[in-house]
């Protein structure tokens, strides 16, 4: 028999014992798509998740910052018949600069791990209107550079975001606090005499309150100004954004040895939210492994009634001279094909809960279904039933022609 007249007898015998056994086929594809429905809504569902609580942490900070490293205090101690012991102990950290920081600059663009580099000097300031005062966290910063790592721009409440000489951004809160609105004067005051007025051309709304209630932007060499910073030009801290949001503790190491800056990425600073996303992605995995495993034991179970049924018929195709590998390769078809039908229509069924979901809490956060998500559902499920029928399939080959027709 040529190969394809016998790979087309195996496909037509394992339809024939499916749809004979019609109401058993459909029930077990029934609880094939319900699995495949569940793996696919509520993978898209925490990641969905993941997304948006990332995008509205990760949103309003850099992924990676560099500062100048702390200065320690080093004290000498040589006791009697000893080596020298040099004593280092922290000591009040003052504002510092990056000295090179032009030169790290440069450095950092040429990576092509990170999506944007900005420079910012940053440091405490007393604002006030009238007799109302808060302390506020200045942010000198290059505006082109630095709206590329946080899109403050894209968070405004009133006005517009420039932060040119004489002008600052301020957050909603803060601007509740001191009464200020679009076209106000602010006065702010570094200590030691250091005060200017600007006018608030712009405020944001981060959905944060303590960002929203200190963070007051300004123009670079005016932050340097008020905070008596030396130098033409200079910074304090450089933000950076990855492409790769869970490789940024790796690409922070490189950048450290690089540098020899104090480097820290958004996972160091944020160990509660990093736990919380990898424990939502480990439950994703849980519950796909359990499901698949649900369904594979249906697979198997279906198809091991079904050799028990089918012993004659398989009796009598092995005297007809039928091998055994083919009897086998039927029933491994037979888990294929459920596997595969059922996750087919339970990626239908998935894509449509998802546009469900998005229509009835969208207002939360919007699911988006990944291209690849439902055809590697439907890849795992036809292995599955594939692996699953492998049993059933020996036990089907292993059957002698004489004795399997004569059971009854």
């Amino acid at each position: 028999m040529r190969l394809a007249d016998s790979l087309w007898l195996e496909w037509k015998i394992a339809l024939r014992f499916l749809l004979d056994n019609s109401l058993q086929s459909l029930l077990i594809s029934f609880g094939i798509t319900v699995g495949a429905a569940v793996i696919v809504f509520i993978t898209a569902l925490i990641t969905g998740l993941q997304s948006n609580v990332i995008e509205r942490t990760l949103g309003t900070q850099a992924h990676i910052r560099l500062e100048p490293p702390e200065a320690v205090n080093l004290q000498p101690t040589a006791p009697a018949d000893s080596h020298l012991i040099l004593l280092e102990s922290p000591r009040a950290q003052r504002l510092q600069s990056i000295l090179n920081w032009s030169e790290v600059i440069e450095l950092l663009d040429e990576q092509s791990e990170l999506l944007a580099v900005s420079p910012l000097t940053s440091g405490p300031a007393l604002a006030r209107r009238g007799g109302a005062r808060a302390s506020v966290s200045l942010m000198g910063i290059e505006a082109e550079r630095y709206l590329q790592v946080v899109p403050v721009h894209r968070h405004l409440r009133a006005g517009r975001f420039e932060v040119n000489a004489g002008q600052a951004v301020i957050g909603h809160e803060l601007a509740r606090e001191l009464g200020l609105v679009v076209g106000d004067k602010l006065r702010l005051d570094a200590g030691e005499g250091r005060e200017t007025v600007l006018e608030v051309v712009g405020i944001f709304d981060l959905e944060v309150r303590e960002l929203d209630a200190r963070y007051v932007y300004l123009d670079l060499r005016q932050a340097q100004a008020l905070l008596d910073l030396p130098g033409a030009v200079t910074v304090t801290v450089i933000d950076t954004t990855v492409a790769d949001i869970f490789a940024a503790e790796d690409i922070a190491r490189q950048l450290a040895r690089r540098t020899g800056l104090k480097v820290e990425s958004w996972m160091e600073t944020n160990g509660q939210l990093l736990n919380a996303l990898r424990s939502q992605s480990m439950t994703t995995q849980m519950i796909r492994i359990f499901v698949g495993i649900s369904v594979a034991f249906g697979i198997a179970s279906v198809l091991a009634v079904s050799v028990v049924q089918r012993t004659r018929e398989i009796g009598i195709l092995r005297a007809m001279g039928s091998p055994r590998g083919q009897i086998l390769r039927v029933f491994l078809l037979q888990g294929g094909l459920l596997g595969l039908v059922g996750s087919a229509a339970g990626g239908l069924v998935g894509w449509g809960l998802i546009q469900v979901f998005n229509g009835l809490a969208g207002q939360l956060f919007e699911i988006r279904l990944e291209p690849s998500l439902v055809p590697t559902a439907m890849a795992i499920a036809t292995v599955a039933g594939v692996l699953a029928a492998a049993m059933p399939a020996r036990r089907a080959a292993r059957y002698d022609p004489a004795v399997a027709i004569r059971y009854v």
